[in-house]
Parts: C-alpha cells; structure tokens; sequence
C-alpha cells in the first residue's frame, strides 16, 4: 500500500508540475516586449519588398505565380504533394497587389506599436504567412520561418497588455487597473520557448553530421565566403584552432541547448552564446535581419521581473508624455 500511495502523490507532483510551467499565470512583460521587437522587424523585412514590389511579388515577376502553381501541384518524390496558399496567387493588378501590401505593412506596423493587438497578431501572422508562400521557394530563408513562429505565437497571448499604444488607450480612457499575470502569457513563451529548444536540437545534429563540421572548419568557411562576406575575417586562417574551437563550440551549444537553458546556473552563459553566435552571424556574415530574429527569440528565457525592470522606466517616460501630449 505504501508503494501505491508514493507512486500515486509521485503522479499527483508531476501533474501539478506540469500545469504549473504550462499554465501558471504570467506577467506578460516577456511577451509583450518580443511583440514590439519581433512587430518592428516584420515591419522592415516586408517594407523592403516595395522597392521592386512587381519583380518580388508581382504575377509576372521573377518567380512568376504559373511557375509556383506548377511546382506545388507536382507530387513529391517521397510524400504527398506541397500544398501552399498565398493571396497573392489570386492577384493581377498592380494596384490591387500595392494595396494589400501597404495594408500589411500597416498591420505590421500596428502591431509594433501595440494598437488593436488582438487584431493585429492575427492579421499579421496570416500576412506573414501569405509573404512566405509567395517567394518560396526563390527567397525562403530562415528569417521568413523565425517571422512566422514569432507571429504565430504573438496571437496566443495578451502581447500588448504592456508598452504599447493599447495599454495607453487604456490608460487615457481612466482605466488604471494593474496588468495581471496571465496564463496565456505564460502559455505562449513556453511554446516559443520548447520551439527554439527543437531548432537547434536538429540544426546542431544536421551539422554534427556535416564534414565541414566535423574537421573543424565549417566556421572558416562560413566566414571566408565571399558572398556572405561583411566584415573582412580572412586573418583566421592563421589560427585553425580558434576556428575549429568555434566551430565544435558552435555544434555543442545548438545540441546541448534545450538541456542546458533550463538550468538556472547555466542559462545566462547560453543565451550569452547566443547572442555571440547569432550577433556574429549579423556582424561577418551580413544577415543582420536573421541575426536579430534569433535574438528576440531567445528573449522568451528572460524573466519578466527582469523585462521589467530594464523596459518599464523608459516606458513610464514614453507614456507619460503621450498622456500630456492629449
């Protein structure tokens, strides 16, 4: 019997466990500030699009829709076929294609700033999604698919219960009641959270079977590659053992990370090496857009309290001159 009534309180913690790091409420300052970072860079990676909005999206551009609808509807060699959907398949005049693109990029903008959030977090993954599908496979890169995650989970929780044009809204109308912890918040981080942990178990195993990676002089490469190539790194060829310590480093961190970020003692030195791979690849490699994306990501492992603290005072700033200003 007393192995039965452990086994049972056993099961009892583990379930309690369970519903607590998944559904604890939450404060939403985490969410809410990856809202403005993440918002801010949908924003800039669509805004670019309309320098050459025709050549990039337009029926006839460089991957014309007739090309796209034939390639999706082919069977793949080893599945079904590649379904995908995009508003611009069904878009032939320019005017109509400027149209919803200055919409979207409202929508964007929108959510940045935190107005109608709700909204806007829906609209806008739909909109980041319906971008994606239309430059794929021709300019489908990592950055679209971090946009999309980040978008996609800005629409779970309440991303603009803080610095945003929403809680000012509130603010202004009287409403001073505080912002209480949620559980969707916490809901949402922890997905982004598992997320994050899953790309990089598998982008660390793909490279652990690479050659490059496994003789220690994938980095080199990586930085040595002229079309990628921002910052000149050629002196690195006098020091091969930094290089293959990088790069060892660089396969160890992307595999052990969603064991070792849950560790208290360990997660400041983790994200720390996120922020030296992803900020080299912005600095060397000149994907400065896919760098900041993993950045913000990895903001989803940072407290609340601790958002809180380096956000709140210049936010307090922020809204308070725009509550005088009305």
């Amino acid at each position: 019997m007393g192995m039965i009534s452990d086994s049972r309180g056993y099961v009892a913690d583990t379930w309690k466990a369970w519903n607590r790091f998944w559904f604890a409420p939450s404060d939403p300052a985490t969410l809410c500030l990856i809202r403005l970072l993440a918002g801010s860079l949908l924003f800039y990676t669509h805004l670019v699009w309309s320098w050459d909005l025709q050549a990039f999206l337009g029926p006839d551009g460089w991957l014309p829709v007739e090309y796209l609808r034939d390639l999706h509807a082919r069977p793949a060699a080893d599945g079904p076929q590649w379904s995908v959907w995009s508003l611009f398949f069904w878009i032939e005049k320019p005017w109509m294609l400027w149209c919803v693109h200055v919409f979207a990029l409202l929508v964007f903008f929108f959510l940045m700033l935190g107005l109608f959030s709700r909204t806007t977090a829906v609209l806008g993954f739909l909109l980041a999604v319906t971008y994606a599908h239309r430059i794929s496979p021709g300019a489908y890169f990592g950055l679209d698919k971090i946009n999309c995650m980040l978008a996609l989970y800005l629409m779970l929780g309440p991303c603009g219960a803080r610095y945003s044009l929403d809680r000012i809204r509130r603010l202004n109308r009287g409403d001073n009641r505080p912002v209480l912890p949620s559980a969707s918040a916490n809901l949402t981080i922890r997905l982004i959270q598992l997320h994050l942990c899953i790309i990089y178990l598998f982008s660390g195993l793909a490279k652990h079977m690479g050659e490059n990676w496994q003789a220690g002089t994938a980095v080199w490469w990586a930085v040595a590659n002229l079309e990628y190539q921002s910052i000149d790194m050629t002196w690195l060829a006098g020091w091969p053992t930094l290089v293959a310590l990088a790069t060892h480093a660089t396969v160890f961190w992307e595999i052990f990370y969603c064991c070792l970020i849950w560790n208290r003692f360990a997660r400041p030195l983790v994200l720390w090496m996120a922020v030296a791979v992803h900020g080299g690849i912005a600095l060397f490699m000149g994907m400065i857009t896919f760098g900041l994306a993993m950045l913000y990501a990895n903001l989803a492992f940072l407290k609340p309290a601790t958002v809180r603290r380096w956000v709140d005072p210049l936010a307090d700033r922020v809204a308070l001159m725009l509550v005088r200003a009305k």
